[in-house]
Parts: C-alpha cells; structure tokens; sequence
C-alpha cells in the first residue's frame, strides 16, 4: 500500500511539474473601468504595476472577467501585438486597457451603447440602465508564458531603407537553395521583383537577371495584380515582365493558411508549373518569408536537405531582415512558431521527432497528398535536381538595378551586429560534408558557403561536388 501511494504521489508530482503555471500561483487584480474610449476600448482603473510587480509578464494569457463574463487575453504592449480581430489587455504606459485589436470590445461584448452625435462625438450608455463605475472587472493569471513567443514576434522591426543592409542580395533576401540533390543554381529564392510596396522590386528583379531565371512562382499575387504593378508609375522590373509575358510566370496567389484546401490546390498547380518548365527557378512571395519560405523548405526536404539546413535557410531571413541573433529569445520564438511549425505541417511528425524525420519521403508523400502523381514528383525532382549555368558573379557583388525608383544603390552598410570573425585556417572535408555545413561551422552561419567556394576555386570547380579529404582554405568572415 505505501508503495502504491509512493508512486501516486511520484505522478502526481510530475504530472503538476509538467502543467503550464496558472493563476494559484500568482494574486489576482480586481477594480472597474474608468473609461470607454471612442473605440469601444476599456480603460481600466487597474494599475499594469500591479501585475508587472507581482511577476505578470507580456506574453502571460490572462483571465479577464468583466461582469461576471471571463476573457482571454495577452498581457501586451500594442494592439498591433496580436492579429486584426483578436483580444489584448494593453499595458499603456502604465495603463490596463481591455481591446480587439481594431475592434469595439464594448459594443461587440454588450457592455455599452455607442451614441454618436451629428458633430461625430461619440458617448457611451452602459448596459443594463448602469453607471460606469458599476462595471466590475477582475485579472487572473490563465497561462503563463502562453502567448510569449507570439508576442516577441510581433516585435519584430524591419527597416525598408537599403542603407541599413550589408548589401543588395541581403536588402532583396535573394538566395541560391543548395541542399540535397538540387542541382547547381537550380533553385533561388527572394522578396518579390514585381511588388515594390518593400522597395525591393528592382533589386530583386536585377538579381533574377543575373541568375537567368526561367521560372518563376510568384505565391502572393493575382494576374491581375501583376498587370496592375506593371502598370505603376516608377515600375523598374523589366526582366520579370518580360518573363510574363514569355509564359515563365506562375500567378498562385496563394493566403497565409498553409492547412487551407485552397491553399494546398494552387500549390499542387504551382509544382505542377515547375514539373512542366526549365529552370533555374524562383519562388517569392512579397517578403519572401512565410510563402516563399514553407515552399522553399518543401522542395529542400524534398530533394534531401538537412533539418538543420532547412531551419537555417528559414532563419536566414530573419538575420537579412531583423538582425536576428542565434540562439537569441527572439530566434528560438520565431523557429518554434514559424518553421518548425512548418516542418510538422509537411510531415505531420512532432517538433521533436523533426531531426530525426525522413524529410524526403515525407515531402513527397505531402505532395502526392495535394494531389500531384508520381509522375509529376518524378518530373519534378529531374528538373530540381540539373545543373543551371548562371553568370561568374561572386554573390557578395551587389547587383546595380538599373534606377530603383527612390531607392539609388549606396554604399553597402555594416548591420549594426556583427558575428566575431573567424580566424583563416583550413578544413579537411569529412563525411556528410558540404559547403553549406562546413560555412555552418567555421563561422557560425551556412549562408556563408559563398566564400569557401570563392576562396577555393582553384580546388572547387562545382560548390555541389567536394570530396572527403579535401582541405579547403576558410577565410576570413
């Protein structure tokens, strides 16, 4: 009997270890509102002091009851810090501020009337025939940490000025996919050369050029939206119109839910459009981020690539855009949401078994699910897997599109971290080497395989073909 009970007290200990901390743990907050403001957010008369300095955190889901009806919602500092539509308790400078994001939470929640005069001033009638200081509220902690990766998310800034980017390839987050089995310049990746809401367009659409890309699967846009871009005053992308209207571009118009049956038909009509036509190829989106990022980390899975390769070239991005540390709070958050979140997405395997996935079969096993035949993945990964001739231009040359409207070229800036230089030395190749790893270790970002490559041309006459006992020469980053 004490054995049982020992074991019962062993789980049962385990089993509250292992639950997220909720609100037992921390005092909850009681007051009213003070205020409705004229979008139907409430002010409350709660000091955000009196979480904060009870070990609330931003990123903490609360419980909010107000009158008697409980709420969900993060402990934020924005509105903008959770999507259009959704439920944020601001701390405003000190100020608890109950809101949708650009939303009415009283009139949507029954709370108050609005009433708006002819001269547009705009009252409230609280419901119920009450007065403002009847309205009672209360805050609880819900889970904590909940929401917190969301929330360093949406911190996340990204200057649109070229002057702030090491270079062009770095400000149009244009980049060969080298992994696996995928042929030499076969496939690249880049924010859109034909929208220039970022300023990118021209940037971009110069270093498709250079690249000669045949091919291209633009994720964002309509057709029709594509002729509209051509039609904008400054528009500065005449290589992607001319592939256009050479038949070379793919109009997906693809949303951001990547489980969406829409999504995953114009999928399987866009890999069915590169199954069909000559690389090298392009996928975009407008960032190049989510879109182009969950297709590029498909068609790496599946020709072979690496975990660690798929998440590194995910979070290249990041670094181009946001100055991303490794390892940083903010880079983990943006890994475990976006594209681990990916990953499991394609295989349907846990966030944990991911490493040890086989990444190929189950990419190929997601497209035969969208729909594509055996033959189109077969046509599919023979043309992935040639080798393109592109220009003999070292990729740290920025390209100079022709007149970038407001944007002229500049001098290439230093972003404001840097990595420490890793000493010159050599590498012998081991097995299961290639430049990507081998730039992964000597300096601690793969994207830097470039300059092995162009370090060791006497020795490297293809970056996708190294042998094992190779020693290569590593210069400085």
């Amino acid at each position: 009997m004490k054995k049982t009970l020992s074991v019962l007290l062993t789980l049962t200990l385990a089993l509250m270890l292992a639950l997220p901390v909720c609100g037992a743990d921390f005092p909850a907050a009681s007051g009213g509102v003070s205020e409705i403001q004229k979008y139907g957010n409430l002010v409350l008369d709660i000091a955000a002091e009196k979480l904060t300095g009870s070990g609330y955190a931003y990123g903490d889901v609360l419980a909010v009851t107000v009158d008697g009806k409980e709420y969900e919602a993060p402990l934020c500092t924005n509105y903008s810090d959770v999507n259009t539509g959704e439920l944020v308790l601001r701390d405003n400078d000190g100020t608890l501020i109950l809101a949708i994001n650009m939303g009415d939470f009283a009139s949507t929640n029954g709370v108050a009337v609005k009433n708006k005069a002819e001269d547009g001033t705009v009252t409230w009638t609280v419901s119920g025939g009450r007065e403002l200081k009847d309205i009672a509220v209360s805050i609880a902690m819900k889970e904590q940490g909940g929401y917190r990766d969301q929330y360093l998310i949406h911190q996340l800034v990204r200057t649109d000025e070229r002057s702030d980017y090491a270079s062009d390839q770095i400000f149009a987050n244009f980049r060969a996919i080298p992994f696996g089995s995928l042929g030499k310049n076969a496939l690249f990746r880049s924010s859109s050369p034909v929208n220039n809401e970022i300023g990118r367009a021209a940037y971009a659409d110069a270093f498709a050029k250079e690249n000669h890309i045949r091919t291209v699967l633009n994720l964002a846009n309509s057709t029709e939206e594509i002729q509209g871009y051509f039609a904008e005053d400054g528009f500065n992308s005449p290589y992607y119109k001319s592939l256009y209207e050479a038949g070379g571009v793919k109009a997906l118009g693809l949303g951001v839910d990547f489980t969406a049956a829409d999504f995953k038909s114009g999928l399987a009509d866009g890999l069915r459009f590169l199954a069909a036509n000559e690389g090298p190829y392009l996928v975009h989106c407008n960032e190049g981020k989510d879109r182009a990022g969950f297709v590029s980390a498909l068609l790496s899975c599946f020709m072979g690539a690496a975990y660690e390769q798929v998440v590194d070239d995910y979070m290249t991005t990041y670094e181009n855009y946001y100055h991303l540390e490794r390892g940083s709070e903010q880079y983990e958050a943006v890994k475990n949401s976006n594209i681990v979140s990916i990953l499991s997405t394609i295989t349907g395997a846990k966030a944990a078994e991911l490493s040890k996935t086989d990444l190929s079969a189950a990419a190929l096993a997601y497209m035969k699910n969208i729909g594509l035949t055996d033959a189109e993945c077969a046509a599919l990964r023979a043309n992935l897997a040639k080798d393109y001739v592109t220009a003999e231009v070292p990729a740290e040359t920025p390209a100079t599109p022709a007149a970038p409207a407001e944007k002229p070229a500049e001098t290439p800036a230093v972003p404001a971290e840097q990595p420490a230089a890793a000493p010159a030395g050599t590498y012998t190749v081991a097995p299961g080497d290639c430049l990507w790893t081998i730039a992964r270790k000597a300096y601690g970002n793969g994207q830097k395989w470039e300059k092995i490559f162009e370090a060791n041309r006497d020795e490297i006459r293809d970056p996708a073909m190294i042998q094992i006992g190779q020693v290569l020469t590593l210069p400085a980053a």
